[in-house]
């Protein structure tokens, strides 16, 4: 195995039972031996994919729990604490999106949860993991925003909100502990993962959307070689790119063209947001 940073790094991962945060989780395991702690709700799913690490699943560690309570951040805490273990490498991968619908057809509770998700689990995470993490030698935190962060996405109003205030967590952290610790925001497009699942409708597996994700392999390929380098912005796929570079050249222009791309795409869950409901 080259030298490497990565190699041999105690990482903590969350959203880690499938997806880009087990896929990612997996490389670090297998290419560089890192020992990972993987938080997640699904035992099920966590457990189905661990076991295909084969001789290496003993390097997958995981706990359950709802990274958007605060009271869960206290008591994994005290599990690390207790089991002398020692983290170098914060993951902040968990997230979801809502079904597109316009701001007014969002409930109280869909608002609660998605900004617990999304947005205050990276504090929480971060605020309660950082004592621990500057005792490294490696001190470094990612947190995977999404191209949604940098260009508003109609019938995505919540999604688009908790990714940019995640964004501006993490560059403003950035310049807070410049030299002192690697901080990190992954901007993704699509990606083939389990993002959609809340979205009940047949066509979420259109020609289109499966030409727009980018396999979630690829993606966290991409991520950790990225992550290796120290890069501090991680954008990914064509369609992330153009929205998160675009929208800084043409920030009014940019969403105007993401809507006319989804309006004419023909897609039910994309028409239904430009039809106005009768009075």
């Amino acid at each position: 195995m080259r030298k490497c940073w990565l190699n041999g790094r105690c990482v903590i991962i969350t959203g880690a039972s499938g997806g880009l945060g087990f896929n990612i989780a997996k490389i670090l395991i297998e290419k560089f031996g890192c020992t990972v702690y993987g938080i997640a709700r699904n035992k099920e799913k966590m457990e189905k994919n661990i076991s295909t690490l084969g001789d290496k699943k003993h390097l997958f560690h995981y706990n359950l729990f709802d990274v958007g309570i605060k009271e869960n951040w206290a008591e994994y805490l005290k599990f690390l604490n207790e089991n002398n273990v020692k983290p170098d490498i914060l993951i902040n991968n968990a997230g979801f999106m809502l079904p597109f619908m316009k701001f007014e057809d969002i409930t109280e509770q869909e608002i609660d949860e998605i900004i617990r998700v999304n947005f205050l689990s990276c504090i929480y995470s971060i605020r309660t993991l950082m004592p621990l993490l500057k005792k490294s030698a490696t001190p470094s935190i990612i947190n995977v925003s999404s191209a949604a962060g940098h260009c508003a996405i109609v019938g995505e109003s919540m999604y688009c909100a908790t990714k940019s205030a995640v964004r501006g967590l993490t560059e403003t952290l950035i310049q807070d502990y410049k030299k002192k610790i690697y901080v990190a925001g992954v901007y993704p497009g699509f990606i083939k993962t389990d993002i959609l699942n809340r979205i009940d409708d047949k066509e979420k597996n259109s020609k289109l959307i499966e030409m727009l994700m980018m396999p979630v392999e690829k993606a966290s390929k991409k991520i950790v070689k990225k992550i290796k380098r120290k890069k501090k912005r991680i954008v990914l796929g064509l369609d992330g790119g153009y929205m998160s570079n675009f929208s800084a050249l043409m920030p009014k222009t940019t969403p105007s063209l993401v809507s006319w791309v989804l309006k004419t795409s023909k897609i039910a869950m994309f028409d239904k947001l430009f039809k106005e409901k009768k009075q």
